[in-house]
């Protein structure tokens, strides 16, 4: 049994990616036998230390303040630097991990580097995509985050990425070593289909009696959904025989629904605004064809989702997808600034039904070879050769993270 803690950027009851990524791999962690916690951040940068119990395993929320050209930055991170670690210091006390594992490097990774450091504990980082992916582009503006990661990556016991587009990323412009990283693809859970226990079907209801395409994700510019918004206007209108769903909320909202209606599409494109998971599984069983427009994805982990819902793909050329798809076979792959090309693609896919089912097929076999346990056994390896390298034995449980933490529910310190 190994003690880890995941360390996401966040975690639930805040919703995307990293939040469920880390929750599923804390279970199947657990379910493989290891004792596991998570720590993230909480929305205040002086607040107490918070300890909950979700799914079974103990979540520790902390204050993480990161230093910043204002006074009062300043002077919260001088004032709560020390106190944090004196957190993490009891919680490292209590819990004795064996392994740090950072989920997307953020000031969680900052502290856990710092950490992993002080006390000798072997450190994991896997790079979810942040380096390109995040909305502020802070890797490019902060001075402090580019050189805590350089000093994490080339200090961590093992480093890994979603894909190898973002470990060569890191090595581009973070100093990873070239081979240092190892790409261990992101998961799904096979049997769920939506939050568990619901009615799939709960809460959703397809904007028309005619087929839909349906995009989903965070509505920026990076996500590429102007994109996709294009080439759907330029699908002549016979082959527009769907009407186009994009979920989910963001800035660029706004501005993508006044489009629709220049490009006079706006009858047939809807904004649902952000899914349940629930009605995301409700969303993509119903869809004809599930779109990733992204102008650069590290991975993608909604690409599993519809294949796990027996859909059709389409994908961007743009980042990690193609390392995971075989354009053709359990999807197709197109280059979303290439609008008549991207047009025709969906166009054609949308007029084969025949074409449509055999790659959706194809996708739902693909994604057993993705199935949680199967992900969650190449993470158990990393964090046991981590401890290895460190000369560490893991150590000895003293309780199950399913036992709760200790105190009851909602406890400060």
């Amino acid at each position: 049994m190994t003690r880890v803690v995941l360390l996401p950027s966040a975690y639930l009851p805040a919703l995307g990616g990293v939040e469920e990524l880390t929750r599923h791999l804390a279970l199947a962690l657990v379910a493989a036998g290891d004792d596991v916690e998570v720590w993230t951040g909480h929305a205040s940068d002086t607040g107490p230390a918070e300890v909950e119990t979700r799914d079974g395993i103990v979540v520790r929320r902390f204050p993480l303040p990161l230093p910043a050209a204002t006074t009062g930055a300043v002077t919260r991170f001088a004032l709560g630097a020390p106190r944090t670690f004196r957190m993490l210091r009891r919680a490292v006390d209590e819990f004795r991990p064996d392994v740090l594992h950072v989920q997307c490097f953020g000031p969680n990774g900052v502290y856990a580097m710092a950490l992993a450091g002080m006390l000798h504990i072997p450190l994991v980082v896997t790079l979810q995509g942040e380096t390109v992916m995040d909305d502020a582009d802070i890797f490019d503006t902060s001075r402090i985050m580019q050189l805590s990661l350089r000093w994490a990556l080339r200090h961590a016991a093992a480093v890994t990425g979603c894909s190898r587009f973002t470990l060569a990323d890191a090595e581009t412009r973070f100093g990873l070593r070239p081979g240092q990283g190892r790409v261990v693809w992101n998961g799904v859970d096979l049997a769920a289909t939506g939050d568990g226990g619901g009615d799939p079907d709960a809460g959703w209801t397809p904007p028309s009696d005619r087929p839909y395409i349906l995009a989903l994700g965070r509505v920026v510019e990076k996500k590429g959904f102007d994109l996709l918004l294009a080439a759907y206007a330029a699908m002549p209108e016979e082959q527009r025989q769907a009407d186009l769903v994009i979920g989910g909320s963001g800035g660029a909202l706004g501005p993508l629904r006044q489009r629709a209606g220049q490009l006079g599409v706006a009858g047939q494109v809807h904004f649902p605004g952000r899914l349940s998971r629930d009605q995301v599984a409700a969303a993509m069983a119903g869809a004809a064809l599930f779109v990733m427009p992204s102008r650069v994805e590290p991975f993608g982990i909604v690409v599993l989702e519809a294949w796990r819902a027996g859909v059709a793909v389409v994908a961007t050329t743009h980042g990690g997808p193609p390392e995971l798809i075989r354009s053709g076979e359990d999807g197709v792959l197109v280059d979303p600034f290439d609008t008549g090309a991207f047009a025709s693609a969906l166009g054609t896919l949308l007029a084969d039904t025949a074409r449509r089912s055999a790659i959706a097929a194809a996708g739902q076999r693909r994604v057993a070879e993705l199935a949680w346990p199967r992900i969650a056994e190449q993470y158990r390896q990393v964090h046991a050769d981590a401890v290895a390298a460190a000369g560490r034995a893991p150590r000895p449980g003293l309780r199950r993270s399913g036992s709760g933490p200790p105190g009851p529910r909602g406890t400060r310190s």
